[in-house]
């Protein structure tokens, strides 16, 4: 009770105050100095003004009072006596009362002005302060927990909750438990509109980023404006989502650490499997070669031979798959014929063509490209290779290419089963194969995944078109050279 009567006494002694420094004033001015009524007038005016500006209204209009009766007492006469009857007392009375009532509204007016400027300087002080050490927060536990707290300790907030929809979570923070449950909290955040209750002067306003709810943060009091507290929320939000970036940033490096060590071990493993490969390869042609052998031999070698070279078609590719995978695709890029690294890959298969009528569509005078010539090699290859599994041996295949104004488009067509439209969707997917064939037909599901990397690396489109039963073309783009480096 003590403490709330303080106000109340300090009024009184302003009151108090006020009334008496008149009154000495006039005893000054009546037994010592002598002065005319104007003199006395003008000086009490002073102090009305001056006690109004310093204690406020009621105080003024207690020293305007005093300075009306002193002033009519002391030098109006008749002296001695009180009597307002005089139009000039009401006059002087109305003056001092005005004055009193128009200062003490101006300079009330005035401090409060300056008091909530000091408060948002305070406040833009504190949010400062909040954004720093929400930038170098160190999270030693829950990210919503660690935010909560910085908030409440910055802005010496009695009670604060912060519900993170993320995490689905509530974190309360400083020394009282704020008076609003956790369905309040929620609603907040998937309704977007602030909510107040007077009874308990706590306010719970919704946190968004991008116009997507991230949260909703409640605080208890009215130390902290709501301007200010819609800045604590989109401080929140670009944390939390900062945050969330870092973690997806982390996880992405630790992904990327994680395949291109695993695409680093496959090559390891891949070259190791391939250096017996050479030597194995060199004998069985040695053998074969030798004339003397029986005619059962002769097909096992074949057989061996054949099998040799179907191993180190798979572990190429699972070093080029791993060498995509880790990064380390590099194009050496020139103006080259895009014919002759076709009929270079056609040499290349040789007898696997099984005699098939190939038509090559590719005309001499075709616009060179800018590519790589040993990966462009490479989709022809994985293109024909492909074409050859998956048709009747002795069915044509047919080369085209044909010249745009920026590319030049290589397409391969052959007469097999065809593709599905579900399946084209697939096609290019690393490990993906056909459900009719994968059984009859061996492959790793590396090989048009490879082109399609290749492809893109060269900044290309590729593509299938097909119907079931009616074969398939295989299709990619590649840029034309650029006419300084045409040859």
């Amino acid at each position: 009770m003590r403490i709330n009567r303080l106000p109340h006494m300090g009024k009184v002694i302003h009151t108090l105050g006020a009334v008496l420094i008149v009154c000495a004033i006039a005893f000054l001015y009546f037994l010592f100095l002598s002065v005319n009524t104007l003199t006395a007038a003008l000086t009490f005016l002073l102090v009305v003004l001056a006690t109004a500006t310093r204690w406020g209204l009621a105080e003024g209009l207690a020293a305007s009072l005093a300075s009306v009766f002193c002033l009519d007492f002391f030098f109006i006469p008749p002296i001695g006596s009180i009597t307002i009857a005089d139009p000039q007392d009401w006059v002087a009375l109305s003056a001092f009362v005005v004055t009193a009532v128009l200062v003490s509204h101006l300079s009330a007016s005035a401090r409060r002005q300056a008091q909530e400027s000091t408060h948002r300087q305070h406040e833009v002080e504190r949010l400062y302060t909040l954004s720093r050490n929400l930038l170098l927060l160190e999270v030693h536990g829950p990210l919503g927990q660690e935010i909560a707290n910085q908030i409440a300790q910055v802005f010496e907030l009695p009670g604060l909750a912060f519900y993170d929809r993320m995490s689905d979570r509530i974190h309360r923070a400083g020394p009282q438990d704020i008076p609003v449950d956790a369905g309040k909290l929620r609603d907040t955040a998937l309704q977007g509109t602030v909510y107040h209750d007077l009874a308990t002067k706590t306010t719970v306003i919704p946190i968004s980023l991008g116009g997507q709810p991230v949260g909703s943060l409640g605080i208890q009091g009215s130390r902290v404006s709501e301007t200010a507290l819609h800045a604590i929320g989109n401080l929140t939000a670009i944390t939390l989502e900062r945050a969330h970036a870092q973690d997806v940033a982390t996880r992405a490096e630790a992904a990327r650490q994680s395949e291109e060590l695993k695409s680093t071990m496959l090559d390891a493993l891949a070259h190791e499997f391939k250096t017996p490969l050479t030597p194995i390869k060199a004998a069985v042609t040695s053998m074969l070669s030798d004339g003397s052998l029986s005619p059962t031999y002769q097909e096992l070698l074949g057989i061996v031979n054949e099998e040799t070279d179907k191993l180190n078609s798979m572990l190429t590719e699972a070093i080029q798959m791993s060498r995509i995978e880790a990064g380390q695709l590099q194009l050496h890029r020139s103006p080259q014929s895009l014919r002759k690294i076709v009929l270079r890959q056609l040499e290349r298969l040789g007898e696997s063509l099984e005699g098939r009528r190939v038509s090559v569509e590719v005309p001499e005078n075709l616009p060179r490209v800018s590519v790589d010539p040993e990966f462009t090699g490479t989709v022809i290859w994985q293109f024909l290779n492909n074409a050859l599994k998956y048709t009747p041996p002795g069915s044509p295949l047919a080369l085209r290419a044909t010249a745009g104004e920026t590319e030049v488009i290589m397409s391969i067509e052959d007469c097999g089963p065809g593709i599905s439209a579900q399946e084209q969707r697939k096609v290019f997917d690393k490990f993906f194969r056909g459900k009719d064939q994968r059984e009859r037909i061996p492959g790793t599901g590396m090989g048009l995944t490879i082109a399609r990397e290749i492809v893109r690396a060269h900044h290309g489109r590729i593509w299938v078109e097909s119907e079931p039963g009616k074969g398939a073309r295989f299709s990619f783009s590649v840029p034309l050279a650029p006419r300084e480096l045409a040859v």
